[in-house]
């Protein structure tokens, strides 16, 4: 089941107006005349009502993405506490047909400083069009292991919850490590989350394994098998 994209903009300026308009036509999609009163008070709602959007318009085109962020983590069974934006990945080669299909939609898109995204605006929030997560261009294989889920009754797919939580690990470094953003994530999805592939995949970096050892510590998730081998030890067994 799907609801049609809604063409409207709120204010296309908005909080991003030192970015400039990613490539193609140069001209600004003409003001729409939506009012903020027309939104949902409710933010949540409104972050939600633009994923909607978004995701409408671009299953439409048969684009390949898939949702991320918080309002992903909600998708997959957390709460409603979503965060500032919209955060959708696509793959960096469908970049720029996918600001293609969004500004004919009626959207504005914007190229900020950093490489790694595009920004958009609808219906007065944000949204991220992401293609490389933790220094890693978005890939078909990641777009693939997506579950096709209900966003607040449209369809679309959503990273899985194993993506979600490694791609939010990876990131971690010593200028930013915030455990206490990515803990409720954990305890909300360990159910659903392969941590002996994220274990296995990430445990060897220090920020990683340190966060492994705060969810052992609280019980959410079983310490690691004294018996299971390290990627370490298996390398040094290997040769």
């Amino acid at each position: 089941m799907t609801e049609p994209a809604d063409d409207r903009t709120l204010d296309q300026g908005a909080g991003v107006s030192e970015l400039r308009l990613a490539a193609g036509d140069p001209s600004l999609v003409p003001q729409n005349e939506i009012l903020r009163d027309d939104l949902p008070l409710d933010r949540n709602q409104a972050i939600l009502e633009a994923a909607k959007q978004v995701g409408a318009i671009l299953k439409r085109a048969e684009h390949p993405f898939a949702l991320a962020g918080s309002v992903a983590v909600y998708a997959q069974g957390g709460t409603q506490n979503l965060q500032h934006d919209v955060d959708f990945c696509i793959r960096p080669e469908d970049a720029d047909a996918v600001a293609g299909t969004l500004r004919e939609s009626g959207l504005a898109v914007y190229t900020p400083p950093e490489d790694w995204l595009l920004k958009a605006t609808c219906l007065g929030q944000q949204v991220d069009l992401i293609f490389e997560l933790a220094h890693r261009p978005v890939s078909t294989a990641l777009l693939e292991r997506a579950q096709r889920l209900s966003v607040d009754s449209v369809l679309m797919p959503v990273l899985s919850p194993t993506d979600l939580l490694r791609g939010r690990l990876a990131a971690f470094s010593e200028h930013h490590c915030d455990f206490g953003a990515v803990l409720p994530i954990a305890r909300i999805l360990r159910e659903k989350i392969d941590w002996d592939e994220l274990r296995r995949d990430l445990g060897e970096a220090p920020l990683p394994a340190a966060f492994f050892f705060v969810l052992e510590r609280l019980e959410i998730v079983p310490p690691a098998a004294a018996s299971a081998p390290s990627a370490a030890s298996v390398k040094e067994e290997s040769r």
